[in-house]
């Protein structure tokens, strides 16, 4: 058996997993790759594998960073089934048309500025129509159940709690000398979640891949009543300030966590009833996919309680989206991406961001390159849509809504799975998050065995041993140092904006002159 790591190696996005044997190849995962525009332009190359020649896909839920380019491997070629739970699979009817739908317009408003330019024309990774056909291919199943995906292949699905359908996938290979057993963690959620039960997984086996986001973090175990009172005092100072408090969120699972907290909060008396405004079409077909969903939910009682609230409004069309930016007063705006990358989100971050009296709370996970973590790390200017905006909105970041287990819980979840008797590949992390992990794992009787794969390595593996690393049969997509970090666009980006910002700092014209000239020297030297 051979498994070949195609994404999410030593960064967080773009899982995609290929299992080989000498009758079947089949994926684990398909995902789209988010961060740097260096990393995300591996989304726009052709797979590194014939897509015509895969037999299935395995996938683990439904967010893009692992569903996203399914309609490109349909759109390539792929005939073969999609395996996920149900609940993923009407995620995925939502989210695939609409990420589809957010490609073709941003694909239209970037040729549109390239023909100003004289640049050519680009094309979308995939059309609405892609994804319509993809959606074809989904086959639902349950957790617990054995379902056979190709001869000599079956995997079983186990709950991983970290989205609604979410799942660890065990894969059982038959091989001439005995099955192995592989183990993909998909994306763990934290125990405790508010909607979601803890995470399970089957013990005793071959191979561990397991995802190290937060691999190197330690969270305080907080109660509902304690998350709340967190989440009301920064409710509490951007009221007090007096503009929107701008909340980018991942539309589905985290916008539905926070709806509940808030309309808690006001329910209790702990805040005056104010606006809330719930804008991603995304975000409002998800939670329909919640309700339908509510009874296998922890919390599902409460949901629908928040979903039907009075001062929750769910905007569809983008002149409802529009018109809050005519609001007056303390209001929220609930808006997806949760990275700042796509979606309506920019807008009002464009639109409130250069204004003291707004705040903007990050409450997830911000890849490095994105936007979001950009306004993160502290940056005094930031470029959206085209344009130079200053910040001077409250940026502010709450980490208690992740959907991801901390390193003590990826520690307690993976010692739950013992014995392991092959190797444990670290995947979906950034270099601290894998290392972290990695050093919380010391003492585990397979960490000599502990694999962090690079991009395009492919390994064999056996049943009960360690897994022996294969030569390359193409060079790597990108090597490691690229992926995970800032790269040469951010940093230009950066550049033009401190060069703007210390031109108009400076006193008067002839000062602005010299400081052009030197920087006109500057780049001629380097010429």
């Amino acid at each position: 058996m051979r498994l070949t790591f195609h994404g999410a190696c030593r960064s967080v996005t773009g899982s995609c997993f290929l299992i080989e044997t000498s009758r079947v190849r089949v994926l684990v995962d398909c995902g789209m790759v988010q961060g740097s525009k260096t990393e995300k332009e591996l989304n726009y190359r052709p797979f590194p594998f014939d897509a015509r020649e895969i037999d299935a896909v395995l996938l683990t839920h439904a967010h893009i960073d692992h569903s996203g380019l399914l309609p490109k491997l349909t759109k390539a070629g792929f005939e073969g089934p999609v395996y996920a739970t149900r609940a993923t699979q009407d995620l995925c009817s939502i989210m695939l048309p609409d990420s589809a739908r957010i490609q073709e317009m941003e694909v239209e408003q970037l040729n549109a500025r390239n023909a100003r330019r004289g640049g050519a024309n680009v094309e979308p990774i995939y059309t609405s129509d892609d994804a319509a056909a993809c959606l074809t291919q989904f086959r639902g199943v349950s957790f617990g159940a054995w379902v056979d995906v190709a001869e000599g292949l079956r995997a079983r699905f186990w709950n991983a709690g970290h989205l609604l359908g979410s799942a660890s996938i065990e894969c059982e290979i038959a091989e001439a000398d005995g099955a192995v057993r592989v183990l993909f963690s998909g994306d763990l959620g934290p125990d405790g979640k508010l909607l979601l039960y803890d995470p399970e997984g089957p013990h005793g086996i071959d191979h561990l891949v397991c995802e190290t986001t937060y691999g190197d973090t330690e969270r305080e175990a907080l109660t509902n009543a304690q998350r709340r009172a967190l989440l009301l005092e920064d409710v509490r100072a951007a009221a007090d300030n007096g503009g929107a408090l701008i909340i980018p969120s991942f539309a589905v699972e985290r916008t539905q966590e926070l709806l509940v907290d808030l309309v808690a909060l006001m329910t209790e008396g702990a805040t005056p009833r104010f606006p809330i405004f719930i804008d991603s079409p995304l975000a409002t077909r998800a939670s329909e996919v919640f309700e339908r969903h509510a009874k296998s939910l922890e919390h599902g009682r409460e949901l629908i309680q928040a979903l039907q609230f009075q001062s929750v409004r769910f905007t569809e069309s983008v002149e409802q989206s529009k018109a809050i930016a005519r609001i007056r007063g303390f209001h929220i705006i609930i808006s997806a991406s949760g990275m700042c990358e796509a979606g309506r989100v920019r807008h009002h971050l464009r639109n409130w961001l250069w204004r003291p009296e707004a705040t903007v709370l990050l409450v997830g996970f911000q890849a490095q390159g994105t936007l979001g973590r950009i306004l993160q790390d502290g940056a005094r200017r930031v470029r959206i849509m085209g344009e130079d905006i200053g910040v001077r909105a409250r940026v502010r970041s709450l980490d208690i809504y992740s959907g991801h287990a901390d390193g003590p819980a990826l520690k307690r979840w993976i010692e739950h799975r013992s014995p392991i008797a092959g190797s444990i590949f670290l995947v979906h992390g950034e270099e601290r998050g894998m290392t972290g992990l990695a050093e919380r794992l010391a003492r585990h009787p397979a960490a000599s065995r502990i694999i962090t794969p690079a991009l395009d390595e492919a390994y064999e593996l056996r049943a009960g041993e360690a897994a022996a690393a294969l030569q390359a049969q193409a060079p790597a997509r990108l090597s490691p140092e690229k992926l995970g970090r800032i790269d040469w666009h951010n940093d230009l980006s950066r550049l033009m904006l401190d060069i703007d910002e210390a031109v108009r700092a400076t006193a008067d014209e002839r000062g602005r002159a010299q400081l052009i000239r030197r920087l006109r020297k500057a780049l001629e030297n380097e010429a």
